[in-house]
């Protein structure tokens, strides 16, 4: 239970990285920011994976996000600009529009924190109380900051804080650049609501969160430091290192990763087969996480006998 379990933690707060003003936690918490050698690494990097679906009078990108970036990383060029100037809708995970972003605080604050009397550490063990509070004065933050929020919830305010304080920005995140950059009139569509992204973890068994935060606070340095080099495999466009390395992070709880994306991944393959019957021309935005390793969209799209090309 090292980095590549705190980076599902990240990888679920990256999913709801647009949702980090509602954060409980105050910024002091924050931990150092990675050195400004490894943000100019990323910077280098060029290409993430874009891909194609087409038919007759149809034609789908599908573009691997990711929901904050170091402002450093460049990757908004050539073949994914001229595929977004070509589309007439952008599809992100939820509606990503700042109307939308506005209101979902009372949509959080009614999944994510406690409203019968239950507290934090008061869901846990003794033993679990005690590695939670070892693992968080670590980190800085007052244990009973957290004591009115769900365990899930809990683990992704402390995934998205180291985030922050490691120079990852949600206002430089894929979906707030497509958002900024698209054509006016541009048609948007929502894959799923923000209820529903919400839902992914609320509905998770007590003791699946409880794993889920205690893994967060664990070591969560290498998990920063894992995150970084996932990014660089993303910048570069190696899809194949990348579904290797999403694979073994996600392997140590089934059920998060059926939930978090392999349901997901077969609904949107849905999707995709869906709107194929509609002419004209789409881009397609959702985590990158999402189009790598075994049971990504791609291979349900397969499953479908639906083509997939690669154009960067």
């Amino acid at each position: 239970m090292k980095a590549k379990q705190f980076f599902r933690a990240t990888a679920a707060g990256l999913t709801l990285f647009a949702l980090q003003a509602c954060s409980t936690l105050p910024d002091e918490a924050a931990v150092a920011a990675v050195a400004e050698e490894a943000a100019a690494e990323l910077a280098a990097e060029r290409g993430p994976a874009l891909w194609k679906v087409a038919d007759e009078d149809t034609t789908i990108y599908i573009f691997g996000t990711v929901h904050a970036l170091p402002a450093e990383v460049d990757w908004y060029s050539g073949p994914v600009k001229a595929a977004l100037d070509s589309s007439g809708s952008l599809v992100t995970e939820v509606d990503m529009t700042p109307e939308v972003l506005a209101s979902m605080g009372q949509t959080i604050a009614a999944k994510g924190m406690f409203n019968d009397g239950r507290t934090l550490r008061g869901v846990m063990t003794d033993e679990q109380q005690a590695k939670f509070e070892a693992g968080i004065a670590k980190l800085g933050i007052p244990a009973e900051a957290l004591d009115p929020l769900e365990p899930w919830f809990a683990a992704i305010n402390i995934a998205q804080i180291l985030l922050q304080s490691a120079g990852y920005d949600g206002e430089n995140g894929v979906e707030k650049v497509l958002e900024a950059t698209v054509a006016e009139g541009t048609e948007r569509v929502a894959l799923e609501t923000v209820d529903f992204q919400l839902s992914i973890f609320d509905e998770l068994p007590m003791e699946n969160q409880i794993a889920f935060l205690l893994q967060t606070v664990e070591d969560p340095q290498a998990g920063i430091a894992m995150l970084d080099s996932i990014i660089a495999e993303w910048a570069e466009g190696d899809a194949e290192a990348l579904g290797n390395m999403l694979q073994e992070a996600n392997a140590s709880d089934p059920l998060v990763t059926a939930r978090l994306f392999h349901q997901r991944n077969a609904n949107w393959a849905g999707w995709i087969d869906e709107r194929l019957d509609t002419p004209g021309t789409a881009f397609m935005a959702v985590g990158a996480g999402h189009l790598a390793g075994e049971n990504s969209v791609q291979d349900y799209l397969g499953q479908r006998g639906i083509s997939v090309s690669r154009i960067q």
